[in-house]
């Protein structure tokens, strides 16, 4: 028999019980649309944390008050014990660390910013000038702040695209006058948008005031120490330095805050990178976790197909056996069954990838989560179905194979 015979004869023997045939291949339509959507999330997950990565930056650290506890145990709660950054801490650091690229001291709060009659709830930062360096900002329109900002605490605000929009629908702003609380600011600037942010947040709905702008006009009624900052952020030149320079401004902040040997520090130290590489793992792991319980789903869809065609074998005994009486070998009633076992298979993979990728498209769509579809994903799952098919239709198959023509005609 031909190969074109084998396939007719084994489409024609599915056609005749074809309920049975598409609930056989359920299993495989489940495993194969689990496949390519699982595998489309886990490859847009690892996208994003990519661009997260860039966003952030492989170079950076971030210093931020914390592990404060007084000699009794108790949390400090004062704000003077709670600010233990200041704007020293950076300019030490700037000085006596020659890797440092980058450093800038902030703060940051929350406020209604108002313009006549549109108004929004946004959060605000006090940055120093090389703030916007370090995390990417570039300015859209208008002009960042000069040195008599920074230090006069002028009331100069530039604005993310989220809050220009809210504000000033398609005009720039620049040069408007608008309210954060109750304190007027001139808008000198607008950044260029970032749209979403590793995190899920909106990265555009902020505004950005000079340091001393914040601490004064914004924060006045907490009472902050001089100079305080509620972070330090920083880039190095050489991203193999890290390591290096993380343990350097750990002991020269030691040093400035007076800290004894054994004592707890009262700021902590993030690595970005580190911080990132736990989220890759972590994104790895559940892609294997969510790979593994769609390979499930095939090895059940297969082991049903190996079912049916047991039991269409032990139906099919009498015309097993017309056929050897005939002249077919085993050979060929091997690949007929073989034939009927991969074509339930491929039937159910064809269907299963197009349901694969519709749903991929509607959980990227609908779902809020990042999906990343290729064809590469759409090949492996074509290769999972025909291999499904291969191996679990090989045994029965086989036992079609092996019985005895008399014995088989001599079957009810």
């Amino acid at each position: 028999m031909t190969l074109l015979d084998i396939l007719r004869t084994a489409f024609f023997a599915l056609r005749g019980n074809w309920m049975r045939s598409a609930l056989t291949s359920l299993g495989v339509i489940i495993g194969i649309a689990a496949v390519i959507v699982m595998v489309s999330i886990g490859q847009g997950t690892q996208k994003e944390i990519d661009k997260m990565v860039s966003g952030l930056g492989s170079q950076r650290l971030d210093i931020s008050p914390g592990g404060g506890r007084g000699p009794g145990g108790g949390a400090r709660m004062s704000a003077s014990s709670f600010f233990t950054l200041n704007e020293g801490d950076a300019s030490a650091i700037r000085e006596q660390i020659p890797e440092i690229q980058y450093v800038a001291g902030a703060l940051r709060g929350s406020t209604q910013v108002v313009f006549a009659e549109n108004n929004a709830s946004t959060s605000w930062q006090g940055v120093q000038p090389d703030y916007f360096a370090i995390n990417g900002w570039e300015i859209a329109n208008g002009q960042g702040f000069d040195a008599q900002d920074y230090s006069s605490a002028g009331k100069v605000v530039i604005i993310g695209e989220t809050v220009r929009k809210t504000l000033f629908g398609e005009d720039p702003g620049v040069g408007q006058s608008i309210r954060l609380g109750r304190v007027p600011f001139t808008v000198v600037g607008t950044l260029s948008p970032k749209g979403q942010g590793g995190f899920g947040q909106d990265q555009d709905d902020v505004v950005m005031v000079p340091l001393e702008t914040g601490r004064r006009r914004l924060m006045g009624a907490m009472g902050l120490p001089a100079g305080a900052v509620m972070q330090i952020a920083l880039t190095v030149t050489d991203a193999d330095d890290l390591a290096y320079v993380q343990g350097e401004v750990e002991s020269l902040l030691r040093q400035r805050h007076k800290i004894n040997p054994g004592a707890e520090d009262d700021f902590n130290v993030r690595n970005i990178s580190e911080i990132v590489k736990t989220r890759t793992q972590t994104t790895n792991l559940m892609s294997k976790l969510l790979g593994a319980v769609a390979g499930i789903c095939l090895i059940i869809g297969g082991i049903g197909i190996m079912n049916i065609m047991l039991v269409s074998v032990t139906e099919r005994i009498k015309e097993i056996g017309l056929r050897m009486a005939v002249g077919a070998g085993p050979s060929d009633v091997r690949r007929q069954f073989l034939a009927e076992a991969m074509l339930i298979s491929l039937i159910g993979g064809v269907i299963g990838i197009a349901i694969g990728v519709v749903g991929a498209l509607l959980v990227g769509k609908f779902g809020n989560l990042p999906v990343e579809l290729n064809t590469k994903v759409v090949m492996l799952a074509a290769a999972f179905s025909i291999s499904t098919g291969l191996f679990f239709g090989y045994y029965p198959a086989r036992k079609a194979s092996l019985l005895d023509p008399i014995e088989a005609l001599r079957s009810q």
